[in-house]
């Protein structure tokens, strides 16, 4: 009896300490209730309130906006990002206040310019840039393009010159229905990258202009005027590079379709005629004989080091664990504007409080999970998105886990604010095997995809996931989709079309009493489910044939 008393003894808590080591399994769909419209809106209100100071990199408001990522995924329970044991990784920046001085016109005639006409400023880190005496030309959409046979530059040097350019890619009539649009040539009315203002600039560089000023027009470009002047009116970020960025082009600018207009008639062009022969293949570049330029700007320089904050669940297959799955959330905005009279803050509610504070409802649900899904799931919060993806790109360009073994970025940038959708939009569609996951899951919620209601804006290119896809890593960015439930036709694109004119990018970019977080949770809740469907499976998600990236993937693959 003795004998069995002791056994019994040492028996007990043996079982107990091995029952408790076990965790109770957990599945999707009881670990994707931990997502929630209140947590969602409490984190979107703390983000976005007037302490975080508009979230810009280099401020206060970054350091908040960080520590409160951090502290967020380390009482979540996740583990440190960077290999190193931090939650946080250095993204050098250069900061870049220019003070421009603009003197255009044709033959001693200046053209009347004001701030709210044009925006020029240097992203060299340079004290001072000139630009004396510089021959316009206009280069219709400032294109080179082999595939399509297309050259905007042909036959003419622009070196030195100060070169115009139209905003977006063309937009070719199929020659057997003038009513629509070639499909053929650079997607129709998708945008392609060879649209957006970074490729102009990139190609002015590489032809040696001295300044590449893009001519605004709302509805191709997407935004309004006053987006431009407020996203590049104050301090501009690049990456610090060795060369402290002499390879880019000397001025970066814009300005409006009026005021273009305006010189061309100056020197004897009419901008619409221009326009339309810029649709031709057989187009040739155009001087605008007497025209000249001069830029005189002034930089006021600043390094800083900006942080992605990096946070991981470490997947539980010994075999996958060293495969990662992605999420991107940009937690920069805009910051402050002291020259505004009122409200001097940029709040960044939608854009992009929503999507980092979605990072962590998607965090806290994987961290219900048991057991761990097999690959690894990394949360990357980046900065300087608004400055043109910096943080992304720099990440994509120095992974802290090397890309071959990056299956996918599923990107967070503007969730829905406005309600449940029968829908979910994905910038892209038709890009890689992604979509078709995505609609499996969404098929299993009695949900469907849709196809970018307005592909001519180039949103594919405009947010993080893009640094991804340049790298060959397949790419995923969902957007909130437009058919309503319960809500009159046309209600999405109603909503979304107020939100561009009256908030994106202005201190009015708050969170409102109507908002209905209830889709934003049904998204969220996808989008966990596709992140873990990649997680458990054996292939490798794939770019599509006649996608751009496809080479740099199945080149990285061999």
């Amino acid at each position: 009896m003795r004998i069995q008393s002791l056994k019994s003894g040492i028996l007990a808590p043996i079982v107990f300490l091995i029952a408790c080591a076990q965790k109770p399994e957990v599945g999707v769909q009881q670990a994707e209730q931990t997502i929630t419209a209140d947590s969602l809106l409490s984190e979107i209100k703390t983000l976005s309130s007037d302490d975080f100071e508009g979230r810009k990199p280099g401020t206060s408001g970054e350091q908040k906006a960080t520590a409160y990522m951090q502290q967020q995924f380390q009482q979540i329970g996740l583990r440190p990002g960077n290999p190193d044991g931090s939650w946080l990784q250095k993204v050098p920046l250069a900061g870049v206040t220019s003070k421009p001085k603009v003197d255009i016109g044709v033959k001693g005639r200046k053209l009347p310019l004001t701030a709210k006409d044009y925006i020029a400023l240097s992203l060299r880190y340079a004290p001072e840039i000139e630009v004396k005496n510089s021959d316009v030309v206009f280069v219709g959409y400032g294109v080179v393009a082999p595939e399509y046979g297309w050259d905007d530059y042909k036959d003419v040097d622009v070196k030195g010159k100060t070169i115009l350019m139209l905003i977006n890619d063309p937009q070719i009539p199929d020659p057997n229905d003038p009513a629509k649009l070639d499909d053929k040539m650079f997607k129709g009315r998708a945008m392609t990258y060879y649209g957006r203002w970074t490729y102009k600039y990139e190609i002015a560089a590489q032809k040696g202009a001295a300044a590449a000023i893009i001519i605004h027009e709302t509805g191709p470009a997407g935004y309004p005027f006053e987006v431009v002047t407020d996203s590049w009116g104050g301090e501009n970020f690049t990456i610090q590079r060795p060369d402290n960025n002499m390879s880019l082009v000397p001025v970066e600018g814009w300005i409006t379709f009026d005021k273009a207009r305006e010189l061309c008639k100056m020197a004897g062009l009419d901008l619409a005629r221009l326009k339309k022969a810029a649709l031709k293949k057989d187009f040739k570049p155009v001087a605008l004989n007497g025209a000249t330029a001069n830029f005189d700007i002034a930089n006021t320089l600043r390094k800083i080091e900006s942080h992605n904050v990096v946070a991981k669940i470490e997947g539980s297959d010994p075999a996958q664990k060293d495969q990662y799955i992605v999420y991107t959330a940009h937690w920069d905005h805009l910051g402050r504007d002291p020259a505004l009279q009122g409200d001097q803050i940029y709040n960044g509610a939608a854009d992009n409080a929503s999507g980092s504070a979605g990072l962590l409802e998607i965090a806290r649900a994987y961290s219900k999970l048991s057991p761990a899904p097999k690959r690894s799931i990394l949360f990357l919060s980046v900065t300087a998105e608004e400055q043109g993806l910096l943080g992304a790109e720099y990440y994509a360009e120095n992974p802290l886990y090397p890309l071959r073994y990056t299956l996918a970025d599923i990107n967070m940038d503007g969730l829905n604010t406005w309600g449940k959708t029968k829908d979910l939009t994905l910038i892209g569609l038709g890009n890689s095997t992604l979509d078709d996951t995505a609609a499996e899951v969404l098929a299993s919620h009695g949900r469907t995809v849709r196809a970018d209601p307005e592909p001519e804006k180039g949103f594919f290119y405009r947010s993080d996931h893009f640094e991804f896809a340049k790298q060959g890593v397949p790419a995923m960015d969902p957007d909130p989709g437009i058919d309503y439930i319960g809500k009159p036709d046309g209600y999405g694109k109603q909503k979304r079309d107020y939100y561009t004119e009256h908030d994106y990018h202005k201190p009015s970019d708050e969170v409102k009493p109507d908002w209905d977080l209830a889709g934003a949770v049904d998204d969220l809740r996808v989008f966990f489910e596709i992140g873990y469907k990649l997680s458990q499976t054996e292939q490798y998600p794939q770019w599509k044939s006649g996608s751009e990236f496809k080479a740099r993937r199945d080149q990285m693959m061999k």
